[in-house]
């Protein structure tokens, strides 16, 4: 999402740029049915490749040239900074997952990653048009946007068992989730920050109010 004064880049851009961001849900889809080991392989492949031309872009002209013609028209301000070198929004996406893989269980892993994704973009759509009353770095209009979206995200995402304490936990990480993405910008990268923000909301109040409960899937790849 960005701030209410959004001149970095056309509205019709950031549609693009969503609809893309929303292919990323096979992050989430796909490692539901992957062993943990075997999707920390296939991330770090694709991370280190990512990073590569990321990086490389900075310092090869002909790899900044391709990159550019064709991912230029999606890029803000900050992502084509070659003073400060910033990476891009996906090969973050891509980092923090693999980071979320390796440290947080799975079912926190595809709830964060889900609501980075589905509501990130609304939070982004619904703050650059309709965003009218600020709130610390963005709008009210994108917060809650991105609030309720993921709110609902997590009725449908996997839970260990389906309590109902389960569902709290998930909407007050979902409240989390929503602040950190307001005032994440200017200081992180929100793909970084969301999720691993919610994932570790959820692994505090799991071991909490639910610490009995195996952190672990049913019937799931490991």
């Amino acid at each position: 999402m960005t701030p209410i004064d959004n001149g970095t880049i056309h509205y019709k851009d950031e549609v693009v740029r969503k609809l893309i961001h929303l292919l990323s849900l096979s992050i989430p889809a796909i490692y539901y049915f992957t062993p943990r080991s075997t999707a920390i392989i296939i991330l770090a492949c694709l991370t280190a490749a990512a990073l590569f031309i990321d990086v490389g872009r900075y310092y090869s002209k002909d790899v900044g040239k391709v990159f550019y013609n064709i991912f230029g028209f999606m890029l803000r301000k900050h992502e084509v900074d070659h003073k400060k070198k910033n990476l891009n929004g996906a090969t973050y996406v891509l980092l923090s997952a693999l980071i979320c893989v390796i440290f947080f269980p799975k079912v926190f892993v595809v709830t964060s990653f889900s609501i980075l994704i589905i509501s990130d973009s609304l939070a982004a759509l619904i703050g650059r048009k309709f965003g009218r009353h600020r709130l610390f770095s963005k709008s009210w209009e994108g917060t809650l946007a991105f609030f309720f979206s993921a709110s609902i995200v997590v009725l449908f995402t996997p839970k260990l068992q389906g309590i109902f304490t389960e569902y709290l936990i998930g909407i007050f990480a979902a409240m989390i989730g929503a602040i950190v993405e307001n005032i994440s910008f200017g200081l992180a990268d929100d793909n970084l920050t969301i999720p691993i923000s919610i994932s570790l909301t959820m692994w505090i109040l799991y071991i909490w109010l639910l610490p009995d409960l195996q952190l672990i899937l049913p019937n799931v790849p490991r």
